[in-house]
């Protein structure tokens, strides 16, 4: 399973933000219901907690949270002790403790992106970190015009619908598109969510070694 613990960057400075987080992801876990095994919740002071079942999901919300740039990320990705606790924070296993590691890692100054994926194969983990941190690198740098076709892309629109919402050209939908990698965002989705699985030990991916040279 998959374990996500968020802490909030500087919230001395800017205030606490946990309960305004719990409450605009309500529809990001209306959407993700069947993926949630114990909902988002406080842990302590300003830091989240989720339990999930699916590497999809934890990919979704750690790109959520890295878009806000108000979150230090982890993810812990192996096994939970059964049977569950009644939340979160009343649960343990390999998936807590890792997530542990991962979002001590994520605050440090020493990660390019606060987002780290630490499990059970920590060669997995170790690639599923690097892609993930190039995924939260793009989304930070996307510009307010691409969020809105990628908004509108992820409700379902197309991208005639999206000019004729916009008021622009489609080309020019296009042209936003390709400016905010929504493709190439796409595209390494899966291939993030089957490294973190195989963290998890889950999953049957290969991380490949380098060759040697002769």
């Amino acid at each position: 399973m998959f374990v996500l613990t968020a802490d909030q960057h500087r919230s001395t400075e800017s205030g606490e933000r946990v309960q305004e987080l719990l409450e605009e992801l309500t529809p990001w876990s209306a959407r993700w219901e069947s993926e949630i095994v114990l909902p988002l919740e406080r842990t302590v002071g300003d830091e989240v907690q989720i339990l999930l079942r699916g590497a999809e999901a934890a990919v979704d919300l750690a790109l959520t949270l890295c878009r806000t740039e108000q979150w230090a990320v982890g993810i812990g990705a192996g096994a939970v002790e059964q049977p569950l606790g009644a939340s979160a924070r009343a649960s343990s296993g390999s998936a807590f403790i890792q997530a542990r590691y991962a979002v001590e890692r994520a605050r440090s100054r020493t990660e390019p992106v606060p987002l780290v994926v630490q499990g059970d194969r920590p060669e997995a983990a170790t690639a599923a970190t690097a892609v993930l941190q190039l995924l939260g690198g793009v989304v930070r740098r996307r510009a307010d015009t691409g969020w809105e076709v990628s908004d509108l892309t992820d409700r379902g629109l197309t991208r005639a619908e999206i000019s004729a919402r916009l008021g622009i050209t489609v080309s020019a939908v296009s042209q936003r598109a390709r400016s905010a990698m929504l493709e190439e965002e796409r595209r390494s989705r899966p291939v993030l969510a089957a490294l973190i699985s195989a963290a998890a030990a889950e999953g049957s991916w290969q991380i490949p070694t380098a060759a040697k040279e002769d």
